[in-house]
């Protein structure tokens, strides 16, 4: 069943009307098409707080985590994968507004694409309603990721964890190809990665390396954690 705006906003903590809401909802293709402005400042504002609030939510909440090993748990939470299914539990995908191209190829459903609208939500929570809300909002979302990566903390990045597992096993070591798709303004990249002949699994993001990112976490959940 499609979420409606209502019941996002209801979900989010603001009104369907706010003018921010609708900005945090607005993707850069739809923006200019219509000439409106696109979430792109938002979320810019939205990373800044979302790594606040788990920083916060790390040290008042797992004193046994030091800086390090916090830093570590930080970075396995606030990743694209994470936020971006983040948003796909409130059902971001449903009421985001995006360009006609976007739609007719199913742009509301790339991770990169949730992850930025999840951090432009937290932006105009926090804009709107102020921090303690936007950081309540933000440790709902993610608090059980935070848990069970502060069980492992010293666990590694998806791309060493894959070489490390395919060199020891004589697998050789991954093989990624990049592609990049889009206006200048709204560049993804795609990434595959491959042993040998065999293409593992393939991701996206905004970057090369988070593309190359998420490649690796969906071969090694895909492959081994089955």
């Amino acid at each position: 069943m499609v979420s409606t705006l209502d019941t996002v906003a209801e979900r989010v903590g603001l009104a369907p009307s706010s003018p921010l809401l609708l900005t945090a909802l607005t993707h850069s293709s739809y923006a200019a098409e219509h000439d409106l402005e696109s979430n792109e400042r938002l979320e810019f504002l939205g990373d800044a707080v979302v790594d606040l609030a788990i920083a916060d939510l790390i040290v008042t909440r797992y004193p046994a985590l030091n800086e390090g090993t916090g830093s570590l748990v930080r970075s396995r939470v606030v990743n694209e994968a994470s936020l971006a299914e983040a948003a796909k539990v409130l059902d971001l995908g449903d009421v985001i507004r995006v360009g006609r191209g976007v739609r007719k190829e199913n742009g509301t459903e790339r991770p990169s694409l949730l992850a930025d609208a999840f951090e432009a939500v937290v932006a105009a929570l926090y804009l709107e309603r102020g921090y303690d809300v936007a950081r309540s909002f933000v440790h709902e979302a993610l608090e059980d990721e935070v848990r069970a990566a502060s069980k492992e903390p010293g666990d590694v990045d998806p791309k060493t964890q894959l070489r490390q597992w395919a060199e020891a096993t004589g697998r050789g070591t991954p093989v990624y190809d990049v592609s990049s798709s889009g206006p200048s303004h709204d560049v993804t990249f795609s990434a595959s990665v491959r042993l040998g002949e065999e293409v593992m699994a393939s991701g996206e993001g905004r970057s090369k390396k988070s593309a190359e990112a998420q490649a690796a976490l969906v071969a090694w959940r895909g492959h081994f954690d089955a």
